[in-house]
């Protein structure tokens, strides 16, 4: 009988049976029936605890919309209607300007702004008519201005009037209420202390042009700045023009200030030291107000400027306040050109101031020397023509002492013709003349001392020798200015240092620390023999203290004064016209320049003194005084000079010269 066979757990019945396939199957099924009841529970608590936090959430945002939108709602439209962050510029105060003695000559004071933000004026039209009627302006002024700049973005503020009086800035602030979008904007603003004087060495300020936007050194400039145009103001921007800072503020519906968010504070300007001396221009200013012309006042010893004076002069608070065009225009148009700097942007034929610096010259080169004498008839002839000397009987024969102290133009003509234009060039060079001196102020010219390679460059012809006669006492193409004249000068009395002049003195910053010191600056040593220095220096005091001399009526007591007189032709004199009948009937406008440059005391020079007056005839009798009456004032200021400068009594204004 068979025996049937039990098939075991776990194992297939068609075949035999694995005992560790079946354990392990075992093994699983008894991890999966304990798993289901410990670990499903743990996920379902963090599943739960995940949506809870999610539900949390959701919770809390709608809550704090609720509390946005129902509680809070209407607080906050009201503040996104009518409140805004605006955007501030603090302009930076420009720097102040003192004298040599730190007397303040340029200070800021605050000025107010009235400004408008359109895109806050509910009725333009009616709130520029308020305001009009408010300060007293025509309402067409102020819709040209909005009219002027309706390019420029709503939320951008306007100017409509700067610098406006207090009694209109309280009755805007009693009605700010009532003028949205109007709003008052304080900016320091320059005073010129001594108003007028000085004006021409310090500047005046105006609105940045596009033209000068245009240029990298007003790149960091921002449309509507000021910046300086003329004078240190113009030549020392970068110190002065200082960084502005900036704010955010709240304000509300009517523009009113609710809160400050944010402020960055501007960096003022650099404060400058001047080196002039504050009393010493304003009695220069005085001395020379009757006339057009310049006077320069500096020290030999250093190039230190220390007056300098332009007449006629401006007023420098009418920039201030605010140019219109139609008075800038009658400013312009003025025939007198009050706003030209005739000490520096003005260049005359130096005349006869010239003959210091062509001796010289011909010492140097050996076309003459001390025992030279050459004859003077009254004329000097060439190619067919006679060029005259300003004493028509002629000075006979003349040394180079005497050709200076009598100002004799014969023996001038003749040393002239045996230097040479290029070589007559060359040493006025030397002396500074022919280019700009670098001083600090702007614009300046250059003058002109010409070239056989100018004129052949600039008039496409050679040069004549008879064009050499004419230089040779400082006519023809010669052009100077009166500083260029007083740095030569300074040359001469110092024994060849020729100073780069300068008007600043000291740069502070904004820390004690901070302070530049501007010292004079040697621009060379002019290669003459110190004995001809001596020779023309005695020359010059000969000028003032001789009985020949062509300014001997400034002689002075206690003062030796040593100068050169010159007298610039405007108009070619006529042949066979006597200088007597040519100074009677001339115009005023055709009649010569006055020239004198003069420094003292002659043994020990404090004071280089170039003084031009414009159609002054006589250098002698019109410039000279000028000068004695600066030197005068300016001695008896020093605390170590003589205790009186009496002066010799000046002639008549009928007084003939001896010569220009």
């Amino acid at each position: 009988m068979m025996r049937s066979k039990t098939s075991q757990p776990g194992q297939a019945q068609t075949g035999r049976s694995d005992p560790d396939s079946l354990s392990d199957k075992l093994s699983r099924q008894i991890l999966l029936a304990n798993w289901e009841p410990t670990d499903e529970g743990l996920f379902q608590r963090q599943y739960l605890l995940l949506v809870g936090v999610l539900i949390l959430i959701l919770i809390i945002y709608v809550l704090r919309l609720w509390q946005l939108q129902i509680l809070n709602g209407a607080r906050y439209r009201y503040l996104s209607e009518n409140n805004r962050v605006r955007l501030e510029e603090i302009p930076a105060p420009r720097g102040i300007i003192f004298d040599r003695h730190g007397i303040p000559l340029v200070e800021n004071r605050p000025a107010y702004h009235l400004m408008l933000v359109r895109e806050d004026v509910p009725d333009l039209d009616g709130t520029l008519e308020q305001v009009a009627a408010i300060c007293g302006n025509a309402p067409d002024e102020l819709r040209k201005i909005v009219e002027d700049n309706k390019a420029t973005r709503s939320f951008v503020p306007l100017r409509l009037m700067a610098d406006i009086d207090r009694d209109c800035l309280a009755r805007l602030e009693a009605r700010r209420l009532r003028l949205p979008g109007v709003f008052i904007r304080v900016e320091p603003r320059r005073e010129y202390k001594f108003n007028g004087s000085a004006a021409h060495v310090i500047g005046y300020l105006s609105e940045v042009s596009e033209e000068e936007l245009k240029k990298d050194e007003y790149k960091q400039y921002a449309a509507g700045e000021s910046v300086g145009k003329i004078g240190v103001e113009r030549g020392l921007e970068p110190y002065l023009h200082g960084k502005s800072g900036g704010r955010q503020v709240e304000v509300d519906a009517v523009g009113r200030r609710i809160r400050l968010l944010s402020e960055t504070l501007p960096i003022p300007g650099r404060n400058l030291w001047l080196t002039i001396d504050a009393g010493l221009q304003r009695k220069v200013e005085s001395i020379l107000s009757d006339h057009i012309g310049a006077i320069v006042a500096l020290d030999p010893k250093s190039g230190s400027i220390l007056a300098m004076a332009s007449s006629p002069t401006f007023d420098q608070e009418r920039f201030v306040r605010g140019l219109k065009a139609k008075d800038w225009n009658e400013m312009s148009a003025d025939p007198s050109h009050p706003l030209l700097n005739r000490a520096v942007n003005a260049a005359y034929p130096p005349g006869s101031t010239y003959k210091p610096i062509m001796e010289l010259a011909g010492l140097q080169e050996g076309a003459i020397n001390a025992r030279s004498h050459l004859s003077c008839p009254g004329f000097f002839r060439f190619a067919d023509r006679n060029y005259r000397c300003w004493k028509e009987t002629g000075h006979g024969s003349v040394d180079p002492h005497r050709a200076i102290v009598e100002s004799c133009d014969v023996f001038f003509y003749q040393l002239g013709m045996k230097l040479g234009v290029d070589r007559i060039a060359r040493y006025a060079g030397l002396f500074g003349l022919g280019e700009k001196s670098g001083v600090e102020l702007r614009p300046e010219s250059p003058g002109l001392i010409p070239t056989s390679e100018w004129k052949k460059r600039a008039k496409g012809v050679a040069w004549q020798k008879g064009e050499t006669i004419s230089i040779s006492i400082g006519q023809g193409f010669d052009l100077a200015t009166p500083l260029q004249m007083a740095v030569a000068y300074a040359a001469i009395a110092n024994g060849g240092t020729l100073w780069q002049p300068h008007v600043v003195g000291r740069i502070e910053g904004s820390h004690p620390e901070d302070v530049t010191e501007v010292g004079g600056r040697v621009r060379r040593k002019i290669p003459v023999a110190p004995e001809y220095f001596k020779m023309v220096q005695a020359a010059l005091a000969g000028v003032v203290n001789e009985d020949r001399g062509t300014a001997k009526q400034i002689r002075m007591a206690s003062i030796r004064i040593a100068g050169k007189t010159g007298t610039a032709q405007v108009v070619r004199m006529p042949d066979n016209v006597s200088r007597k009948l040519l100074a009677r009937i001339t115009k005023d406008q055709e009649r010569d320049h006055a020239w004198f440059v003069s420094y003292a005391p002659a043994e020990d020079p404090a004071i280089v003194v170039s003084v031009l007056v414009e159609h002054g005839g006589h250098g002698s009798s019109t410039a000279a005084p000028l000068a004695r009456q600066v030197i005068a004032a300016y001695i008896e200021s020093e605390p170590n000079g003589p205790a009186q400068a009496e002066a010799a009594p000046v002639p008549a204004s009928n007084h003939r010269p001896s010569s220009g």
